[in-house]
């Protein structure tokens, strides 16, 4: 079986953890950091059991300073 790596971004809503991966579009949650990485590569294995994934060069991941009232 093929193992590929993949980027996961995670981010906080509320009392859970949301897990995104860009490459793939799949999104999950959790209520901790590891709780929402592991429902991600759950929910990404299972999307890639069905489709193959297209070849794509990795994105990009920064941050930034913006201004807010």
């Amino acid at each position: 079986m093929p193992t590929g790596t993949f980027t996961a971004a995670l981010h906080q809503e509320g009392d859970l953890y949301v897990a995104d991966c860009p490459e793939v579009g799949t999104v999950s949650q959790g209520k901790s950091i590891e709780e929402a990485f592991a429902n991600l590569k759950e929910a990404t294995e299972l999307y890639l059991e069905e489709f193959s994934p297209e070849p794509s060069s990795r994105p990009l991941v920064t941050v930034f300073e913006a201004r807010y009232a």
